[in-house]
C-alpha cells in the first residue's frame, strides 16, 4: 500500500498524529540491554511492542545504524520488518544527489529496505525529486525548513522554503510531503498555504522544545483530515534508562498523542 493511503488509514484507525523517531543511539540505550547479542535490536522492538497503538508513523534515523556498520544495516532492515504492516515508516537519510545517484538512496530505501517514505534534501534541484519518484509508490519528505536553530542561517535568512514549497506544491501531494520544523512558529502557516494539500513532518517537537498549540493550530490541513506527522525521538525513547525504558515509552507516545488530540479537539 502507498504511503499516503497507509497514513489515512493508520490516523483514522487509531486516532493518532504522533511519529515516533527510532534514533537508537547506542551510547544511550539502557544498561539493562549490554549483554544482548544485538542491544540495539532488542532496545527497538521493545520501543515499538510498548508505543505502536498509539503510533502513526516510525522513523528511523539512517545515521545511527550506519554508525553501527554492517551490523547496524542488518539492525535497521530488521526494525523496518518487525514494524506492524499498518503502520508506515520513514527513513530519515535527508538525501540530495544527482539524478543517478539518487535513484540508488532511493532503492536502498524502498526496495533493499522496502520502507515507506524517505526525507530528501532537494537543494540539488528537481531531479532528486524525479528520482526518488521513479520507484513504484515511493514518497518523499523534502527539507523545507527544519528544526535545528541554524536553520534560520539558509531556509529562513533567504527565505528558501518558501521556493521549495512552492515548488513541491507542483507535485503529486499523494506522492511529496514536506519537513517543517516546530521551532518557528511565525512561519507555519504561511507554510502551511504554500503547500495545502501534502503530508507535513513535523519534528522539533520534544528536546527541542517546538510548539505544540502552534503546530495544532496553523500546520494541520482542516479538521479530520489534518494531514500532520507530529515526531518525537528522544523525548520518548530516551525518556527512562531504567529496565522500564519501554513502558515509560509507550506511555510517553499515548500522553503526547492525547495532548496533539486535545490541540485539535479531536
Amino acid at each position: 500500500m502507498p504511503f499516503f493511503d497507509k497514513y489515512m488509514s493508520i490516523t483514522q484507525k487509531q486516532n493518532t498524529y504522533v511519529c515516533v523517531g527510532l534514533d537508537s543511539d547506542f551510547s544511550k540505550l539502557p544498561t539493562c540491554l549490554k549483554n544482548e547479542d544485538n542491544p540495539l535490536l532488542v532496545f527497538n522492538k521493545k520501543i515499538i511492542d510498548e508505543t505502536y497503538k498509539h503510533t502513526a508513523c516510525y522513523k528511523p534515523n539512517m545515521a545511527f545504524y550506519l554508525a553501527q556498520g554492517s551490523k547496524g544495516i542488518e539492525t535497521l532492515k530488521q526494525t523496518i520488518d518487525y514494524v506492524p504492516e499498518d503502520i508506515p515508516v520513514i527513513i530519515d537519510l535527508k538525501a540530495g544527489d544527482i539524478g543517478n545517484t539518487m535513484e540508488q538512496y532511493a532503492l536502498s530505501v524502498f526496495k533493499y529496505f522496502q520502507a515507506d517514505a524517505m526525507t530528501i534534501n532537494v537543494l540539488m534541484g528537481s531531479d532528486v525529486i524525479k528520482a526518488c519518484l521513479s520507484v513504484e509508490n515511493s514518497f518523499c519528505f523534502a527539507l523545507a525548513y527544519t528544526s535545528n536553530p541554524s536553520a534560520v542561517d539558509y531556509f529562513r535568512h533567504y527565505e528558501l522554503y518558501k521556493k521549495i514549497l512552492s515548488e513541491l506544491n507542483k507535485t503529486d501531494e499523494k506522492r511529496i510531503g514536506a519537513v517543517v520544523g516546530a521551532t518557528d512558529i511565525d512561519n507555519l502557516l504561511e507554510m502551511r498555504n504554500l503547500f495545502l494539500e501534502s503530508i507535513f513532518l513535523i519534528p522539533g517537537i520534544g528536546a527541542q522544545g517546538g510548539d505544540l498549540e502552534a503546530v495544532c493550530s496553523y500546520a494541520s490541513y482542516k479538521r479530520g483530515d489534518e494531514r500532520i506527522l507530529v515526531n518525537s525521538s528522544r523525548a520518548i525513547i530516551f525518556a527512562d534508562d531504567t529496565q522500564n525504558f519501554a513502558q515509560t515509552a509507550g506511555l510517553e507516545t499515548k500522553k503526547l498523542k492525547e495532548k496533539i488530540n486535545k490541540e485539535l479537539k479531536l
